[in-house]
């Protein structure tokens, strides 16, 4: 049985002969000798082991045939009309690029005829090109890294980064990936290093060689060794929108597959692909130990649902355990896991209870209601001054200070150290947070619930007294918004050991809770710590106005280090359009305007969402586009409708993504400004962190296009 080597190009087939594309590979994969597929070689090409195959009348596969390692290989090129698929198979040769061992396909004019150059981008006289500046030579890019040499040429008269990444978008893999890290500023060796590159010298066997410049890191950038039948539909029938789930930067693979002696961080910004490798991973360590048990775990239950999707979308055959601690990838939101926990402890709960409250409670798996801190607030009298007496300062001081350190009383809250904690606390002011503290759990214990703080360390408090750990390995992703609760329950829900806990984050995108250091509970990652700087997803101008949107902030990450910026896109699109509207009426009218002209030039409705900051503000924009005639749906836990316009607030929209994007934003309404002005100015600084947070957030769900629609 025939290997395929999907392409990058072959995976953007036109939707019309999908199916078609389908069964041709299909047969090739079972039988390359099959009356009906025609796989001819062709006359006065440019490389012998090129074929074409019938795919039916009109359409042509372009392909490589190799023999090597026993079996045949067919790399395949691309479909095209019959006769545009002969002269591309007669110019095409498949070739091992000498400087850096990865596989190169280049076009050979024929004789009477001559491949049209693309002309250097202009350059003004007295500016030195991009790479001029950068200090990159013609040298560097031939000689070291590997460029064909009118790239090379293009590059080094480039003006601009923007012309770069045109440049970069006009090849695929490897060369185009290349291209955007050296205009980026990246250094040749640090290029090398990253893809893997290195020189190469012939065995004698080309198909061989070929071959195995295709299993090299890089070369998965553009190419994809398909393991069966399954893969293959995945490939053909979702295109280059699902290219992700197969072609992986080198960088990314590394982490995907590497084995670390502790917990490991990977950080980058929207779109870099932490999630990609999240995925990756559970499957490498499913396929690595069939018996592992695997934890993939996430702040919410929406994100939870989009791993477990991503997961099945990737491959299918990898098992999604059904309960925590049995074999297989265990897939919930991190309070789910909790109460996964708590339900299996039995009566161990109640001394887990005991331990971290000094209470029971009697009804462990209830949850106490949202609103309960603001209810003690309202009803207890205190002499906190409205800074420190509120839900805000005492929900923060109880999750980070109390319940790590399991306090039962006042004498022990007096006495905890409090790192971290921008705000300091005299004894009577200690002692009159205590006092709210104590009607906290008063309330508490007359429902006998844990809210979802205290079930996550009450959860870890049990674990850590069995001797055997529910979990081999634990991935967690979206880790900026999680809990010092929730990172207790994670530790000991992994235990210590190598290959423990693989944590993705982005400081920038924390919208839930306050930041956290790992390091004050139990997650030591100094020294295991990476980051991806590349966006896939976000087109340049997209990056740009959304980074924009965290410029003047202080960013933290999860070792109290400065988070880093630095990312750049590897594509390249319109600028936003940014509308700036002085009423209601005319911001509707602006938000139907743009989604019926994206909906009229065949934009199909579910690659199109339009954000909004609450839910009153999401329901009337839903209003106004139905009343318009235009299909629509308010997105909360449900999944985007396959056949209306998903329109959600912007916390909702966490990890998603749309072609098109309406991002509506405006000023704080009375009610927020009014709660931002009772915080301590620690705590409103953070605040205002996070609402930065949010609209880079948003601003990056778009693809291609993006419009911020603003109300003055």
């Amino acid at each position: 049985m025939p290997t395929i080597i999907m392409g990058k190009l072959a995976s953007k087939i036109d939707g019309s002969i999908r199916g078609k594309a389908m069964a041709f590979l299909q047969k090739l994969s079972t039988d390359d000798t099959t009356p009906g597929l025609h796989v001819e070689p062709i006359n006065d090409c440019a490389d012998p082991r090129v074929r074409t195959g019938r795919v039916d009348e009109f359409w042509r596969a372009v392909m490589f045939r190799l023999d090597g390692d026993g079996e045949t290989h067919y790399v395949i090129h691309g479909i095209w009309p019959h006769d545009d698929a002969i002269a591309v198979a007669q110019r095409v040769r498949l070739k091992v690029n000498p400087i850096n061992g990865l596989p190169q396909i280049d076009e050979i004019a024929p004789p009477t005829m001559a491949l049209p150059v693309t002309p250097p981008p202009a350059v003004a006289p007295t500016a030195k090109p991009l790479f001029v500046r950068l200090g990159h030579s013609r040298i560097d890019l031939v000689d070291t890294l590997g460029l064909p040499d009118d790239v090379a040429d293009q590059a080094m008269a480039a003006a601009d980064e923007d012309a770069v990444l045109d440049l970069a978008q006009r090849h695929e893999g490897w060369i185009g990936t290349i291209l955007v890290d050296l205009g980026a500023g990246d250094t040749v060796e640090a290029i090398v290093a990253r893809m893997q590159l290195e020189k190469t010298t012939s065995s004698g066997d080309a198909d061989a060689d070929v071959l195995q410049s295709l299993k090299r890191p890089a070369a998965a950038l553009q190419y994809a060794f398909i393991d069966d039948q399954d893969e293959l539909r995945r490939v053909i029938e979702e295109g280059d929108f699902g290219a992700w789930r197969i072609f992986l930067h080198p960088e990314q693979r590394r982490y995907v597959d590497r084995s670390y002696n502790g917990p490991f961080r990977l950080s980058g910004g929207a779109g870099t692909g932490k999630t990609i490798v999240l995925i990756h991973r559970a499957r490498a360590l499913a396929r690595r130990k069939p018996d592992a048990r695997i934890v993939l775990t996430t702040f919410t239950t929406n994100l939870a649902e989009a791993l477990g999707d991503g997961l099945t979308h990737l491959d299918p055959r990898v098992p999604q355990a059904k309960a925590l601690g049995q074999p297989g990838v265990y897939v919930a939101g991190v309070d789910a896991l909790a109460a996964a926990v708590l339900r299996g402890a039995g009566s161990g709960v109640t001394d887990a209870i005991r331990e971290v409250l000094g209470e029971e409670r009697s009804a462990p798996l209830a949850r106490a209601g949202g609103t309960r801190w603001r209810e003690v607030v309202e009803s207890t009298g205190t002499t906190l001054p409205h800074e420190l007496a509120n839900e805000t300062f005492l929900s923060t001081e109880y999750a980070h200070i109390v319940l790590p350190n399991k306090i039962h009383d006042e004498a022990g809250y007096l006495r905890v150290r409090r790192p971290g904690r921008s705000v300091a606390l005299d004894r009577a002011k200690r002692s009159a947070v205590w006092a709210l503290i104590s009607a906290y759990r008063a309330q508490s214990r007359i429902d006998g619930s844990l809210d979802f703080t205290e079930a996550a360390v009450v959860a870890a408090a049990y674990l850590a007294k069995q001797t055997d750990r529910t979990a081999d390995h634990v991935l967690v992703d979206e880790g900026q918004d999680l809990s010092p609760t929730h990172w207790l329950l994670l530790r000991a829900l992994a235990g210590e050991h190598p290959d423990d806990l693989f944590i993705a984050e982005d400081s920038h995108q924390r919208i839930y809770g306050t930041r956290v250091i790992l390091g004050r509970y139990g997650v030591a990652i100094v020294g295991r710590s990476q980051r991806l700087t590349l966006n896939y997803r976000t087109t340049a101008q997209n990056l740009h106005y959304a980074m924009a949107t965290l410029e003047g902030g202080e960013y933290v990450d999860l070792e109290d280090e400065p988070e880093a910026t630095g990312y750049r896109s590897a594509r390249t699109g319109p600028a936003p359009i940014v509308e700036s509207i002085d009423s209601l009426a005319g911001e509707l009218q602006a938000i139907v305007g743009h989604v019926r002209a994206w909906l009229d030039a065949g934009d199909a409705p579910d690659t199109i969402a339009v954000l909004v900051q609450d839910r009153f503000h999401r329901d009337r924009v839903v209003t106004a586009l139905t009343e318009n005639g235009i299909p629509a749906r308010a997105v909360d836990r449900d999944r985007p409708p396959a056949e209306r316009v998903p329109v959600m607030t912007m916390h909702r929209a966490k990890g998603t993504e749309f072609s098109k994007v309406v991002l509506v934003v405006g000023k704080p309404s009375p009610a927020e400004l009014a709660r931002l002005e009772s915080l301590n100015p620690a705590e409103r600084a953070d605040a205002e962190l996070r609402a930065r947070s949010l609209r880079y957030v948003a601003a990056t769900r778009a693809r291609d296009e993006l419009v911020v629609v603003s109300r003055s």
